[in-house]
């Protein structure tokens, strides 16, 4: 839009003050949030579990799912401006709209979220979601046409946005190991992935080639697909 970079920040900051004000009253307030937090972290049951170790297949497995969904997320951040730019001729100044359309899909469809899930099941949105996922990402590689590419992009978006979610959902509910152990270490290995993903990226990127590295996630998502396809979710 031509705008000077102060203007632009201050017009972003003034937009998330409207939408943070607007959805204050939808907040718990602090009565309720310490009722809450006192039912879920002092629970009987919670009580007895607190040496259980967080070493179990069940959560390093979810934990390992999260980090390579986190690290598909970390890519598009801190990756997909350089590719857009250097990959597919895109002036500078719009190099962010490959993220802002990855960023507008994942969060639309996680509004959705709920829905979707109730409507099919957690095993079908986190193997339906990675292949979708993957495919977007082939198809921001392959494609020469910028439309295509944001589509691909987009792809990846509605495909990802859930996931995790799932994910969570699912370690809270894995058998004799309370939520408040299992959750953090799932997130925990999830957000080490966006983390460390990126500068990994940038390795296999200086060594091969950026949209080696973008490959190498479309082939990771498909994993994610493939193992939690066939694992036996019965035991949890």
């Amino acid at each position: 839009m031509g705008l000077p970079p102060v203007t632009a920040i201050v017009a972003i900051c003034i937009l998330l003050i409207c939408i943070v004000s607007w959805n204050f009253r939808f907040l718990f307030d602090m009565h309720t949030e310490k009722e809450l937090i006192a039912k879920f972290a002092g629970a009987p049951d919670e009580k007895k579990k607190t040496g259980v170790s967080w070493l179990q297949a069940s959560i390093l497995f979810l934990g390992l799912m999260c980090f390579i969904t986190f690290l598909s997320e970390g890519a598009m951040l801190d990756w997909s401006a350089i590719f857009l730019r250097e990959n597919k001729g895109v002036a500078p100044e719009l190099a962010g709209v490959g993220y802002a359309a990855f960023s507008v899909a994942m969060a639309t469809m996680r509004l959705l979220g709920d829905r979707i899930v109730s409507r099919l099941d957690g095993k079908t949105v986190v193997v339906g979601g990675s292949v979708i996922a993957a495919a977007g990402i082939f198809i921001a590689v392959a494609a020469s046409w910028l439309p295509l590419t944001l589509f691909g992009f987009i792809l990846l978006g509605i495909g990802a946005a859930n996931i995790v979610p799932v994910f969570f959902s699912e370690g809270g509910r894995i058998r004799n190991v309370p939520a408040t152990i299992a959750i953090p270490v799932i997130s925990t290995m999830g957000y080490a992935g966006q983390l460390a993903g990126p500068a990994m990226l940038g390795y296999i990127s200086f060594r091969f080639s950026i949209d080696t590295a973008f490959l190498l996630i479309a082939f990771l998502m498909l994993i994610v697909a493939l193992t939690y396809g066939l694992r036996k979710t019965s035991k949890i």
